[in-house]
């Protein structure tokens, strides 16, 4: 079996440009066979072998002493041995995940904070052939397509996996051979959860009744799937890189006319392909959200938006089509009295700054306007705008809502939130960049001028 890993390692170039594997040990025979493994493998194949383990506080003792059994063990092969404890069910109940969903996360946030600390590196795991086996047919039995038939891959991304094509078999009788210590987990002979009926019940079953080679099977099945799933991902990828119209670190905006002539299938997947860019993983997206964005996109209402749920949404901004991050709890910018002189605002990242002047013709654009100060009720005030605002613009008659102002003018919905509006106790004297409440304008009689004037507060010069 060491020959096998060995021969993953170099055909599927597991340890590319890295010198150091953290092994993610648990204690049981798989991962106990990987770390064997790799630890006569280190000198040959020249990298730092290193052990992590984590107690999740579920299992109580039997979890302390699978932690101090990875740590003997660590300590008899001469190895640095890195363990945390952490509470995944209070930590999902926390931040409305699952116990399962806010474990991986706990569990590779860990690895890869001790990677950090070693300069980085990759995240060895023990998945074997029956694991792909039992993945690929836990997912059909839910409904997949390609990308969940493909399931795990011997190498993604800083995540390898050295035993996924051998078998269970192969591992315990290596484990036996070898004499090689481990512990068992008896939650994995408990058939109360799906995963473990499929282990325990369904594959047995398939196996005796229908197909011997039922695990060889299920896996050439996921392998066939990669394949064909690169050819596809390759040509996804340089659509997606034509269609990016911008990107940061929160959204990604497509070209809209563009994207709308893409077939649906292709359509699916570079929205599948943006959300990959912004967080990294799909876990957790089904089809449904998927065509739940396409469906928004293809409509072509602006200002229209559906939450796709982990903090992504898809918005339809004019001709922008938009895949984003939200952030749960909003910062709410504090409303703030303005006095003569400067004024910093700190949240809002503004230097506003309101004279007195003596000079009647002042041209308003976006940082700037002057008014006629007697027209204004009581204090100044710089606030988010709020529903129903409304406006009487200089120019034009009656009132408009604020929010139709925006629209009219084609400000996009993300930043609408962050336009000062500059009101009195009566209403909006200024909205920067889209109008001047014609209340408060300038006329051939009025006596006192007043002039506000907005800067960036990193563009302050001292």
């Amino acid at each position: 079996m060491i020959e096998a890993v060995r021969s993953n390692v170099e055909k599927y170039k597991l340890l590319e440009n890295t010198g150091t594997v953290l092994a993610a040990v648990s204690g049981g025979p798989d991962s106990m066979a990987m770390l064997y493994c790799l630890y006569q493998l280190r000198e040959k194949l020249g990298f730092k072998l290193l052990v992590a383990h984590v107690n999740h506080g579920v299992r109580g003792d039997l979890a302390k002493r699978d932690q101090d059994f990875v740590q003997e063990i660590s300590q008899e092969l001469g190895l640095d041995y890195y363990t945390t404890n952490v509470d995944m069910v209070s930590y999902g109940r926390e931040h409305g995940m699952t116990a399962e969903e806010a474990g991986r996360l706990l569990r590779y946030g860990f690895f890869r904070d001790v990677l950090k600390s070693q300069g980085g590196g990759r995240i060895a795991i023990a998945h074997n052939k029956n694991d792909q086996a039992e993945t690929v047919l836990h997912r059909i039995i839910r409904g997949t397509g390609l990308d969940g038939i493909r399931a795990m891959s011997m190498i993604s991304g800083d995540i390898i996996r050295p035993l996924l094509n051998i078998s269970r078999d192969e591992i315990e009788g290596f484990i036996e051979k070898n004499n090689i210590p481990s512990v068992e987990d008896h939650t994995n002979l408990q058939t109360v959860y799906t995963r473990n009926k499929i282990r325990l019940e369904l594959l047995p079953y398939l196996r005796d009744n229908f197909n011997p080679n039922i695990i060889d099977s299920l896996y050439r099945l996921s392998e066939i799937a990669q394949l064909d799933l690169e050819v596809l991902d390759n040509e996804i990828e340089k659509k997606y890189n034509l269609l990016v119209k911008n990107r940061t670190n929160n959204s990604i905006i497509f070209r809209g006319d563009e994207f709308l002539k893409e077939d649906e299938g292709s359509a699916r997947r570079l929205v599948r392909r943006a959300i990959l860019d912004l967080i990294g993983d799909l876990n957790g997206f089904g089809e449904v959200h998927i065509q739940s964005a396409t469906g928004l996109f293809s409509s072509g209402e602006t200002g229209k938006s559906v939450d796709l749920g982990r903090n992504i949404v898809a918005e339809v901004s004019y001709d922008d089509l938009i895949i984003k991050v939200v952030q749960v709890n909003e910062i709410k910018l504090q409303s703030r009295t303005l006095n003569l002189g400067r004024n910093i605002l700190p949240d809002w990242g503004l230097l506003i700054k309101v004279e007195e002047s003596d000079n009647r013709v002042y041209k308003t654009h976006e940082s700037i306007v002057a008014v006629d100060k007697d027209k204004i009720h009581g204090d100044i005030i710089v606030r988010q705008r709020r529903n129903g605002d409304r406006i009487r613009p200089l120019g034009m008659d009656g009132s408009k809502k604020v929010k139709d102002l925006f629209i009219d003018n084609k400000i996009p919905r993300e930043k609408r939130e962050k336009i000062p509006v500059f009101a009195d106790e009566k209403g909006i004297i200024w909205i920067p960049g889209n109008a001047v409440g014609r209340d408060y304008r300038i006329e051939p009689d009025s006596k006192r001028i007043l002039v506000i004037t907005i800067d960036r507060i990193e563009e302050e010069k001292n």
